[in-house]
């Protein structure tokens, strides 16, 4: 039988690495879980976030940061689907002046989420307060723009295909817009601004 060629003390430190890999991982996986809670969609907040663990790690900055580049990600490629659809062809003249606001309120979403990410780098410090505000306006006014989008199929008239097509693209984004904001609030609140 062959004899192993690592020193008993470097098998050892081996397994102990190993073993504090997989307890950092879990504890980081289990941070993002417990935060998710907070959410009002837990499972896609979890789903989303936990392929992020190793950098998120359990720092609410980077876990709000990467929910919002999520929310980004999500935006952008609705903002591509509205696009498409806008250029259907055979639409209604309702149905595309519907898909025109659309794809301008997505413009306007991935437009305000863009300025909450570049916000996220300045906030610390004694302004930090100020940042927070800025970046929840600017995820509120995302979300809000995703309903606006939802407004131009009221009625009767407008049900068909395109819009349940266009709710579902909506319905998806604003999922992750709104767990972006919960973790955003949430961090945000945990933070105790330094006394002047």
């Amino acid at each position: 039988m062959e004899r192993s060629s690592l020193s008993p003390a470097l098998t050892v430190t081996t397994a102990f690495f190993i073993l504090f890999q997989l307890s950092a991982a879990k504890t980081n996986t289990d941070y993002i879980k417990t935060s998710c809670l907070a959410t009002q969609y837990p499972r896609l907040c979890y789903d989303s976030l936990s392929v992020y663990a190793n950098q998120i790690q359990t720092s609410p900055r980077r876990l709000a940061a990467t929910a919002l580049a999520v929310a980004i990600s999500s935006a952008k490629s609705t903002r591509k689907s509205m696009e498409v659809l806008a250029k259907t062809h055979g639409l209604k003249p309702r149905e595309a002046a519907a898909m025109t606001d659309c794809v301008e309120v997505a413009k306007d979403s991935v437009c305000e989420l863009n300025k909450s990410m570049g916000e996220m780098a300045h906030a610390g410090g004694p302004d930090f307060q100020f940042h927070m505000s800025n970046i929840q306006t600017w995820v509120s006014a995302a979300l809000t723009d995703e309903d606006t989008c939802l407004d131009g199929f009221e009625g009767k008239a407008m049900n068909g295909n395109l819009k349940i097509t266009v709710r579902r693209h909506i319905n998806k984004v604003a999922h992750f817009i709104s767990n972006g904001l919960a973790l955003v609030n949430k961090f945000a609140s945990a933070h105790t601004p330094p006394s002047t």
